[in-house]
């Protein structure tokens, strides 16, 4: 389980950073423009390594169709939901939701692969996410005015971040390399992006300034390093356990952001979800 337990907190990780990176690079360039920077650039670095990275890996062609139709949904789709969330209902309600995402996966990982789920897990569960949630909701005036519809949004991406890791392990029993699954995820995803841009700016090239495209690109590999570890970790072990450990990529969001964006302060509400957030890793790991 070690191996597992390392690889969902380095995705945490990955993605914790991700999320206040992307802040640098909205400054400059629209949130959609910036996924046709991020998904292909982390694409790009993957073939260029490829070679050394997948020397000896073996292709399973059973596996390829698998991976392939995560790559329509994960990255891709999810990142596009999420931005159309982020216009219609804000930052605030968008990542409260999605903080619903291992509820998602605990719950099919259990129906689809007969994982067993037990009670301290559980309440791990709930505890985690629940700090998570505390530590992302703000002040009220901070939500805006949306519709009741456009809560979909969010909670359609929480369903799909949630849907990823179970097919990904099902994908992983018939082809085992958490790599070939990421490149190929990836690829699929670049072109469901790069034919969103162009279809809405007439070009597969973002105009945008060099500063807005770097950190964009440093998203991408952020995020695509989060989705390599992601998948290597419920390659190592059960979706019950890597969920809930992923969740707690808000305390990284909320660290980083303190100090690089100097706009987050370290009030009794989010030391309060912190500890919440701790306390529900600690019983998922006990149980």
């Amino acid at each position: 389980m070690t191996p597992a337990i390392l690889f969902a907190f380095a995705s945490a990780a990955c993605l914790g950073a991700g999320v206040v990176t992307t802040q640098f690079g909205l400054r400059s360039v629209e949130p959609i423009s910036g996924a046709a920077i991020s998904v292909p650039a982390f694409t790009l670095l993957f073939l260029l390594l490829s070679p050394l990275l997948l020397a000896g890996e073996p292709v399973v062609w059973r596996g390829v169709p698998i991976f392939a139709a995560i790559g329509l949904v994960f990255p891709a789709l999810l990142t596009l939901m999420t931005f159309a969330s982020n216009r219609a209902l804000g930052p605030v309600v968008t990542s409260t939701l999605g903080n619903l995402a291992p509820l998602f996966a605990v719950a099919l990982a259990i129906v689809l692969l007969q994982e067993p789920l037990r009670g301290l897990q559980f309440a791990g569960l709930v505890l985690a996410v629940s700090g998570a949630v505390i530590i992302t909701v703000t002040r009220p005036r901070d939500f805006g005015s949306w519709r009741t519809w456009a809560l979909l949004l969010p909670l359609g991406g929480a369903v799909l971040r949630g849907v990823i890791p179970p097919i990904a392990k099902l994908g992983l029993e018939v082809w085992p390399s958490p790599l070939w699954a990421c490149l190929i995820g990836y690829v699929m995803s670049s072109l469901v992006v790069l034919t969103v841009q162009r279809v809405r700016r007439g070009s597969f090239v973002v105009a945008a300034p060099w500063a807005g495209r770097l950190w964009f690109a440093v998203t991408g590999i952020l995020n695509g390093l989060s989705a390599l570890t992601l998948f290597a970790a419920v390659r190592h072990g059960p979706v019950t356990l890597v969920a809930p450990l992923v969740a707690v990529y808000p305390l990284v969001t909320v660290l980083l952001s303190a100090v690089m964006l100097r706009q987050v302060l370290i009030t009794a509400r989010i030391l309060a979800g912190t500890a919440l957030t701790v306390a529900g890793v600690a019983l998922v790991l006990i149980g």
